[in-house]
């Protein structure tokens, strides 16, 4: 098998990036650890030590079908245009690059209509029968193999290809003396020992459970999709573990059993609304009504009639008498959204309300009694309005009884994932799909973005990704916004040698893309970039070699050369 020439024809070294920056190794989209050899097989014989062999080749064999199956993934994306031999042949080959075992395929018949395997493989430089031997690590005479995690990835690899369980199973290992390890592939149900497959899978052997386990995960999908209504806001959990979203929650959490009045300070997008909808519903009014109202929405000389109702014939086109906001909120939460810019009358009539729990209707002037929990909330600086005179300060300190800062996304940390994991969930049985998750390098992007438009963006761009994704595959970062995508930088890739070369950042990878067009002159580029550095650095040779990445020598070497 030319493992080389798939490795190349497939662009698979172009998948492995090292961010050294950040502390990163990449494969395609997912997080890789570049560990030692030896330092594995200590952890090899401290699982046989501590367990007993058969326990840890379960172990094993069950991490290895777990890698197998991603990197089946990252085939499928490879090979879309492939044959079908090129796409199972991938694995062997990403096996080889990531420096596990070298594959040979010595017999193989493939039935994929029928989804169906059988072969033998050869495999030498296998890293688990090397170090099984240079430990003298015990070996069971009934089963003398030591590729236990190999096999399993082997089996992953194939299964998720096949979707159904194809199982490679071990004849002969170079750890017992043979000059290569032999391996057969076949069908689960082709093995004539069940006892063998259900040892691999679970560690008590009880293959039923994981069936079990597996329906129990299809029916709580199933009834997702049959709860799960389009997103609104009134099914948006709270969710965070970061310390400024804890801090913030637990403020919350003390008001919620009380009337108070509770102002929400915060950027746009972070959640003003789902946090004073979890107020209402968490605390002594949850039975009555919630409402809200953004006042920034509402025309100037409308603000009066929406919150506080009109008697009909107040003015013209007031046909009816209605109701206000207030009134709707009866014995239950008003929720004031940029409350900041309310007009100065409306105000006034808003702290009377506060003041006095009673209202008069436009074009009334009978008092109604109301009972309403005030919840307001603003992205303004309030204290500036104030000094200005476009909002009264008698007002603020009504509505600033308890005020709770709600944290910008960008400060909450890891609570990005946990919110993008929630998102998807809510989002996949909206357009009727199976996401199971995102990978590591989506996950990795969407941790390290600013969000300047906070958890509302996080919500589009994750609409969006659900939306583009494959039924049944990961959210990857082709799915993501090209912005979110624009501050990577740089990082250490593999070229076709094996050598580690520098690999430009997507963007700056895009620029040159740009460039490199019919009639591109490097030398007269080359010029314009010794030039455009000695401006900037006021023609400081030192400090322009530096901007350029070269000695001062090799920055007057070219300078000679152009005849500057």
């Amino acid at each position: 098998m030319d493992e080389n020439r798939l490795i190349e024809q497939y662009g698979l070294h172009e998948s492995l990036k090292f961010q050294t920056a950040d502390g990163h190794i990449w494969f395609d989209q997912a997080r890789m650890l570049l560990l030692h050899a030896a330092a594995l097989g200590e952890l090899r014989r401290e699982l046989i030590d501590q367990l007993g062999s058969s326990t840890a080749k379960g172990m094993l064999w069950r991490l290895g079908f777990r890698g197998g199956r991603l990197d089946a993934s990252v085939a499928a994306k490879r090979a879309t245009r492939a044959d079908d031999y090129d796409s199972f042949r991938l694995g062997p080959a990403i096996h080889a690059l990531e420096g596990i075992v070298k594959s040979e395929i010595v017999d193989l018949a493939i039935d994929w209509e029928a989804a169906t395997l059988e072969g033998i493989l050869q495999w030498t430089s296998s890293w688990e029968a090397e170090a099984h031997c240079e430990l003298q690590l015990p070996l069971d005479e009934a089963d003398p193999t030591a590729c236990w995690s190999i096999t399993g990835y082997a089996s992953g690899y194939v299964s998720e290809f096949f979707k159904r369980l194809i199982v490679f199973r071990e004849t002969e290992c170079a750890c017992a003396g043979h000059a290569r390890c032999t391996v057969i592939a076949k069908p689960a149900d082709g093995w004539d020992d069940a006892a063998l497959i259900e040892q691999l899978w679970l560690e008590h052997g009880d293959i039923r459970r994981l069936e079990a386990e597996q329906e129990l995960r299809l029916l709580r999908r199933q009834a997702r999709k049959r709860t799960d209504a389009a997103p609104s806001a009134d099914a948006r959990p709270i969710i965070g573990a970061s310390p400024a979203f804890t801090k913030a929650f637990s403020l919350l959490g003390k008001a919620a059993q009380s009337s108070i009045n509770v102002l929400l300070l915060g950027e746009t997008g972070v959640g003003k609304e789902v946090f004073a909808r979890w107020l209402h519903e968490n605390g002594p009014r949850a039975a009555g009504p919630f409402v809200a109202i953004n006042c920034a929405a509402i025309p100037l000389d409308l603000v009066e009639a929406e919150l506080f109702g009109v008697r009909r014939g107040a003015y013209t086109g007031a046909d009816e008498t209605r109701p206000g906001r207030f009134e709707r909120a009866d014995g239950g939460t008003l929720f004031l959204d940029e409350v900041g810019d309310l007009p100065l009358a409306a105000q006034v009539k808003l702290l009377r309300v506060l003041q006095t729990g009673e209202l008069e209707r436009l074009g009334d002037t009978r008092p109604i009694k109301v009972d309403v929990r005030i919840v307001s909330a603003t992205n303004a600086q309030l204290e500036e309005a104030i000094r200005e005179g476009r909002f009264r300060s008698d007002l603020y300190y009504r509505l600033a009884t308890y005020p709770v800062s709600i944290p910008p996304l960008r400060e909450r940390g890891r609570d990005v994932g946990l919110l993008a994991r929630m998102l998807v969930d809510r989002f996949a049985p909206v357009y009727g799909k199976h996401v199971p998750g995102l990978t590591d390098h989506a996950l990795w992007t969407l941790e390290g973005y600013e969000w300047p438009g906070n958890v509302r963006e996080l919500e589009n761009v994750i609409e969006r990704a659900v939306l583009l994704g494959d039924d049944g595959q990961d959210i990857g970062t082709e799915h993501l916004p090209p912005e979110l995508l624009q501050g990577e930088e740089g990082s250490i890739g593999v070229n076709r040698g094996g050598t580690l070369v520098h690999k430009p950042a997507p963007a700056c990878e895009k620029m040159l893309e740009d460039l490199l067009v019919e009639g591109f002159d490097l030398a007269a580029h080359e010029q314009m970039m010794v030039e455009l550095a000695l401006r900037k650095t006021g023609g400081n040779l030192a400090d322009a070699a530096r901007m350029l990445n070269l000695s001062k020598r090799q920055l007057t070497y070219r300078l000679n050369k152009q005849g500057a």
